[in-house]
């Protein structure tokens, strides 16, 4: 069972994260063509059928991303340092929230760069622009 504590202390801190979101997007929308490189993981059949943040229904056979921050619809190049496989994909949703990945990668651009079979990898982060 949870605890309420524990549900007080998640609620307190998802409204204190949402006070960051406007200055987080400000700066991220004109970073088209800046470089960020981190882990990455991937996301599938778990949440295949499911609304997304922006609404959409996630299709893991699409080539779509989760990310803290950048605004939906920005496309970026996400490239596999271990085997310089790239592929671009969109923002639709909000994530990773396990440890301090980067992006959470749609399963379908995950096998793209040779990334589902080790689950998560290094990888290099391209802001494009605009969808």
């Amino acid at each position: 069972m949870i605890k309420p504590t524990f549900l007080r202390q998640a609620a307190i801190a998802a409204v204190a994260s949402l006070a960051l979101v406007p200055a987080a997007l400000a700066h991220e929308s004109s970073s088209a063509g800046k470089l960020k490189s981190g882990m990455a993981s991937w996301y599938g059949a778990a949440f295949h059928g499911r609304q997304t943040a922006n609404g959409e229904t996630f299709d893991m056979n699409d080539l779509t991303a989760a990310h803290r921050s950048l605004p939906f619809g920005t496309r970026v190049r996400v490239t596999n340092e271990a085997t310089d496989k790239s592929v671009v994909v969109r923002i639709n949703d909000r994530g990773p929230y396990a440890g301090s990945r980067v992006i959470d990668l749609s399963k379908e651009a995950a096998k793209d760069i040779g990334l589902v079979s080790t689950g998560v990898g290094r990888v290099k982060l391209e802001v494009l622009g605009s969808a």
